[in-house]
Parts: C-alpha cells; sequence; structure tokens
C-alpha cells in the first residue's frame, strides 16, 4: 500500500524534477532556481542564515541547541523523567520519558531518536512535542540520548538507540507502557537512526515495532542524489558530508557501509512496519526521502508519503507558524491518530 500526497496547490504547482539550482543546467540549456514557499522564504530573510555546520562551528553549534531548549516554556501536565540503562559498551543510555500526570492506565508508547545530523542534539530540544502529544493521544514519549559523532562514530548511536527500545519493551509496563503498542519515530538524523532502528529489530527479531514515523529522514551516505547537491538554506551539502564523514568514520564513502548506518543501503525493505515519510520539495533529502517511500511500497510495506513544496529542512520547526507547517503538522498528527486507534 503506497499513499502518495504530493501537496501541491494550484497556485504553486511545479514538479520536483524542474527544481533545479542555478548552476544545474535543464532540457536546452536553461536554469532555474529550485521553488520556494513564500512565507518559508520570508520568513528567511528576516532571520540570521543558520550556517553550515563543520568542525570549526561544531561546538558553537551545540551550545546554541542547548541554550534554545532552555528558553522553552513547558507544561505542567506532562511530567519528565530521566532513566539510565545498560547500553552495549557499559555505557549508559539516558531514556527521558514524558507522561501526562493525569494518566492511570498503560499507555501506547512513541520511542523517539532526536535530529541533528548524528553530532548534535539531546532528548530535551522534543519536550515541547511531547508535550503535545502526551496530552493530545495519550501516549507516552521515550527520547533516547545517544552517543553523538565524531567523538563516538557507528554503531555507537544505533547501539545506544537499540539498547534504549530494548529496554521500553521490558520494562514499560513499570513506567506506564503498553509494550505492545510501541512505535518508533524521529526527525532529520534522527528520523534517519528510526530508519536504521526499524531494520536494526527486523533482523535481530527480538521484538517488533508498530510503526516509523520518518521526518525528512537523513538516510543516503552517498549524497549523489539531484537534491543533495542543492545550495539549500538548512543542512546545506557541507553539512551533510560533514555529519556523514563525522558518524561513518573509516566507513566513510567506501563500499562498506551497512543499511544500519545508512538506510538506503539495504536491498530487501521487506517485513518492516508501515511508515510515514514526509520531507520538504526544497530539502537535501528530498530525492533520498521520496526514494525510499518508493521502495518501502515495492517491498510491500504500507507507507505513507507526504512532500510539501518550496519546503527546507526543519521548516516545521523554525518556521511554524506557516501554512505549509501547519498542514506537516496536521499530516502528522493524522498518522499518529492512524496508527494509535484514537479517532
Amino acid at each position: 500500500m503506497f499513499r502518495w500526497v504530493p501537496l501541491f496547490t494550484a497556485r504553486n504547482e511545479v514538479l520536483l524534477s524542474s527544481a533545479v539550482p542555478n548552476s544545474c543546467p535543464t532540457v536546452q540549456g536553461m536554469t532555474s532556481q529550485p521553488y520556494y514557499d513564500p512565507e518559508v522564504s520570508a520568513f528567511l530573510e528576516s532571520q540570521p542564515a543558520l550556517g553550515t555546520v563543520n568542525g570549526e562551528t561544531l561546538e558553537a553549534a551545540r551550545t546554541s541547541r542547548l541554550m534554545r531548549n532552555e528558553e522553552v516554556e513547558l507544561s505542567d501536565e506532562v511530567e519528565r523523567v530521566d532513566h539510565f540503562v545498560p547500553g552495549v559498551d557499559g555505557n549508559d543510555v539516558r531514556v527521558r520519558v514524558h507522561r501526562s500526570k493525569s494518566s492511570t492506565e498503560l499507555s501506547p508508547a512513541l520511542y523517539w531518536t532526536h535530529g541533528g545530523g548524528y553530532v548534535l542534539g539531546s532528548p530535551e530540544q522534543d519536550d515541547e512535542r511531547f508535550d503535545r502529544w502526551c496530552q493530545r493521544f495519550g501516549l507516552v514519549g521515550a527520547a533516547v540520548q545517544y552517543r553523538l559523532a565524531p567523538e563516538h562514530p557507528y554503531p555507537a548511536g544505533i547501539e545506544d538507540s537499540y539498547a534504549g527500545l530494548k529496554w521500553l519493551k521490558e520494562n514499560g509496563e513499570s513506567i506506564g507502557v503498553d509494550v505492545e503498542r510501541i512505535g518508533i519515530g524521529g526527525p532529520s538524523a534522527g528520523g534517519g537512526m528510526a530508519a536504521a532502528l526499524a531494520l536494526l529489530v527486523r533482523d535481530r527479531g527480538e521484538f517488533e515495532i508498530d510503526y516509523q514515523l520518518l521526518i525528512y529522514p537523513m538516510i543516503d551516505d552517498t549524497r549523489t542524489s539531484t537534491t543533495a547537491g542543492w545550495d539549500v538554506p538548512v543542512w546545506d551539502p557541507e553539512s551533510n558530508h560533514f555529519g556523514w564523514n563525522s558518524y561513518l568514520g573509516d566507513l566513510f564513502e567506501t563500499d562498506a557501509v551497512p543499511s544500519h548506518a545508512a538506510p538506503t543501503r539495504e536491498v530487501d525493505l521487506s517485513g518492516l512496519p508501515p511508515a510515514f515519510i514526509m520531507t520538504g520539495s526544497l530539502d537535501g533529502f528530498a530525492d533520498e526521502d521520496i526514494e525510499y517511500a518508493k521502495r518501502l511500497n515495492h517491498a510491500g510495506v504500507a507507507v505513507e508519503l507526504h512532500v510539501y513544496p518550496g519546503a527546507p529542512h526543519g521548516f516545521d520547526g523554525f518556521a511554524a507558524g506557516t501554512a505549509v507547517a501547519r498542514q506537516a503538522r496536521s499530516d502528522i498528527n493524522g498518522f499518529l491518530t492512524r496508527m494509535l486507534g484514537s479517532e
């Protein structure tokens, strides 16, 4: 089952294949710019440039992300408790559990892997997200702090993520989770981590998960698609190169990269849980995400794909007030409603 939802409006109708940067030749030597959503474009023009993440800017980017987390006002209706569970390398893996204080029954859980290009980020950046979702859907959120590259390259991050998910499956009832109803998800590198986690869960066969919620996932280390080369406003090619190089270490740009590191490397996508994939047409990950959805469909996996015209990476966060961002949040909420049976 493949649900294609392009969400192109009559006013802004474009083809993805026509949205190419100035430097890319098209038919008869013509060139064009990628399409920008006007609201998003206006927002970007009013803000400082989001910048490139590389070896020189990484620490500043990490600090900036932590400072933004501290500025968020959180709900008194949701409790947040950090649990520390054993990792495969003898390290402790932190899992931040969110639960509505009014909840009295076992609830479905959404296990979350945060974004940040595999090199920055923490579970706290999704506190506000789970403030909304715990109250709206009656779910328990469990956000893992996996070890970051380049200090801890693959497989540290995926093994931490697996350890946290296994702990949730085995011990979830003690924190109010219905362990038979657990989905996984994440944005950007977190979406890539979740996609890889779905493959790892399938391949190890120790337990099952219900669904995967992949928000503009970072899944293709080869970076050879058309959109991967675009000079996009958020997570540009240099940042993407740095992120993958940091995460893969000695495996970077070799044929030895496993699919549990870069999911597009997987040949057989059968037997995976239902998937929701979203991307903006201006995202550097657009091509790889659309292709992954197509391949999931070919493998018999129920997949729902949303492509938002003129939207760059992270648009639903930094440009939250725009119409395209509101549509994206509505679509995510609709998917969770269906997966949780809360209609």
